[in-house]
């Protein structure tokens, strides 16, 4: 966990790229860079930079394991938290806006949720994975299966016959 206290940010800002000090929850993930560039706009605070990090991910279509390589470009603006009485209503431009509390910047948090943001919604271990045959389960990457071709539905027929007619 990195946390920077507002009152250490220099005028002219700071430029984190020390890796050893940020530290993943969740062990596996990995760290492999950061450059992230803090700037003091007054009570506000402006983060811009790179995460680069590899995360194991289990494949959408053949449940196997691979280590992904994420990358995110980070472009956050921290504030003040409001009062716990006031109410903040966020507009369209506040998306990228976060907030710290105590005049402290947890920065390690920041990398963490920026690399969460940046992972896959639907992982692939490449682009032209073949999947698990739907009958025997057996990962079709690895080799075919022994498996008869499976017919089409026959409540799909009207479908191709339209695709045949339409090219």
């Amino acid at each position: 966990m990195m946390i920077i206290r507002m009152s250490d940010i220099p005028e002219e800002g700071l430029q984190v790229e020390d890796r050893a000090a940020f530290r993943f929850v969740d062990a596996a993930w990995r760290l492999d860079g950061v450059s992230l560039a803090v700037t003091l706009d007054g009570d506000e605070v402006d983060v811009l930079g790179r995460i680069a990090a590899t995360v194991p991910q289990t494949c959408g279509r053949c449940l196997e394991e691979y280590p992904a390589a994420v990358q995110a470009a980070v472009d956050v603006r921290f504030a003040p938290r409001p009062a716990a009485s006031h109410s903040t209503e966020l507009g369209r431009d506040d998306l990228d806006v976060d907030f710290y509390v105590n005049d402290e910047l947890n920065l390690g948090a920041l990398v963490e949720n920026e690399t969460t943001l940046a992972l896959p919604m639907k992982p692939l271990c490449r682009d032209d994975c073949r999947g698990l045959c739907p009958a025997c389960g057996s990962n079709r990457n690895l080799g075919a299966c022994a498996c008869p071709a499976r017919t089409p539905d026959p409540r799909l027929a009207v479908l191709r016959d339209l695709a045949a007619r339409l090219k």
